[in-house]
C-alpha cells in the first residue's frame, strides 16, 4: 500500500509518499481501508518534533480517517468487514491507504455522513465535546464564546453548543469565515481582526458576561478572556503557542476557573461518552462537518502548510486514491 512516511522530524517536506507492506490485525485490532484522512494542527507539531510525544522514526502521521473495515482480528466484537467507520486514533497512522487500529478507536459512520465528514470527526469534534461538557461542564442557556470558530474545532463547537441550547458567540478573521459561522447557527459572530471586537461582549450578553470560553490561542487571548467571564465563568485552553502573563486577581474576583485540556489525556469511559454523542449527532444531522478542502495524499506537505495558515475555514481532508 501507499503511505506518507516521516523519516526525520522537520518541516512539511520531510513527509514522503512511499510503498510499504499491507497491514494485518492482531487480537482486538481492525484494519480500515481509508477513503478520507483528517489533517489536524497536532499532526504538524508531531511531524516537526516540537510535540511532547515523539513517535519512533520512521512513522506514518495522522490520527483521523474514515473508510471501510477491511480485516478484523480475533476478539473483535461489534465490527465486521464492509462496515462504514470513522477512526479516532490509530496504531499505524492514518495518512495511508490502510490504517491499523484498536477496536475502541473505530466508530460506526452513519449513512447520513460522507467519508470526508467522518474523517473530520476524531480530533476536532471530540475536542469540542470534551472541552464543553467534560471540562467546562457547560449548560443550556449559558453564553459561550468560541475563538477561531471557523476552524475545525471551532465549527464543531458551534454545532455542538447550538444543538444543546447554548447562546453561541463565535469569532473569525475573514468575511468568508464569519459567514460560515453564522450559517452554522452562531447567534452572533465577531471579527477578531477588529482591535475593539471584544467591546461588543457586554452588549451581546446584556452585561452578564461569558459563561464559557473555548480558547484556541491562549498566548494571545487569555488575559483578555478573564475580563470577559461572568461570575463562576470557565475558560478552557485548547490551543497555545507561547507564554503569557496574567493577573490572577482577575480570576479571583469572580471565582473564574482556567481549565486546560489535551484530548490525549481522555480516559476510555470519557471517550465512549464522547463518540456515542458524536455518532448520534451525525445521525440526526445536528452535526454536519464542514469540509474546507480536499487534497490528494501526495499533497500532504501543502496540507500541513494550509492547516496552520490564518483564516481557517472548515476541515482539510486528504484523499488516498
Amino acid at each position: 500500500m501507499r503511505a506518507i512516511r516521516v523519516n526525520e522530524f522537520g518541516d512539511p517536506q520531510v513527509m514522503v509518499l512511499e510503498d510499504i507492506a499491507d497491514l494485518h490485525p492482531g487480537p482486538g485490532q481492525v484494519v480500515v481501508r481509508v477513503k478520507a484522512i483528517g489533517v489536524n494542527p497536532v499532526d504538524t507539531y508531531i511531524r516537526s518534533g516540537t510535540f511532547g510525544i515523539k513517535p519512533p522514526l520512521p512513522y506514518t502521521p495522522g490520527l483521523d480517517a474514515a473508510g471501510v473495515v477491511e480485516k478484523i482480528g480475533e476478539e473483535v466484537g461489534h465490527l465486521r468487514p464492509g462496515n462504514r467507520v470513522y477512526v479516532a486514533g490509530s496504531l499505524s497512522g492514518t495518512y495511508a491507504e490502510q490504517t491499523l487500529c484498536e477496536e475502541s478507536q473505530v466508530h460506526p459512520l452513519p449513512e447520513e455522513a460522507s467519508f470526508a465528514q467522518g474523517a473530520a470527526m476524531g480530533v476536532p469534534y471530540a475536542t469540542a465535546y470534551f472541552a464543553l461538557w467534560l471540562r467546562a461542564r457547560a449548560r443550556p442557556g449559558e453564553f459561550v464564546l468560541i475563538h477561531g470558530a471557523s476552524g475545525g474545532v471551532g465549527t464543531a463547537a458551534v454545532q455542538i453548543a447550538k444543538a444543546a441550547g447554548m447562546h453561541v458567540i463565535g469569532t473569525a478573521g475573514t468575511a468568508e469565515g464569519r459567514k460560515l459561522v453564522k450559517e452554522l447557527g452562531a447567534h452572533e459572530v465577531l471579527d477578531h481582526g477588529d482591535p475593539d471586537y471584544l467591546g461588543e461582549i457586554p452588549r451581546l450578553t446584556c452585561d452578564h458576561g461569558i459563561d464559557v470560553i473555548l480558547e484556541m490561542l491562549a498566548n494571545v487571548n487569555l488575559a483578555k478572556d478573564l475580563d470577559l467571564l461572568a461570575m463562576r465563568g470557565r475558560v478552557v485552553v485548547i490551543g497555545n503557542h507561547d507564554t503569557i502573563e496574567i493577573d490572577p486577581r482577575a480570576a479571583m474576583r469572580r471565582n473564574i476557573a482556567i481549565l486546560g485540556m489535551l484530548l490525549f489525556n481522555a480516559q476510555a469511559d470519557e471517550l465512549r461518552e464522547v463518540h456515542a454523542a458524536l455518532r448520534a449527532g451525525l445521525e440526526n444531522r445536528t452535526l454536519v462537518p464542514v469540509i474546507g478542502r480536499e487534497m490528494p495524499i501526495a499533497d500532504a506537505p501543502q496540507a500541513h502548510d494550509a492547516v496552520m495558515a490564518q483564516g481557517a475555514y472548515g476541515k482539510i481532508i486528504l484523499v488516498p486514491g
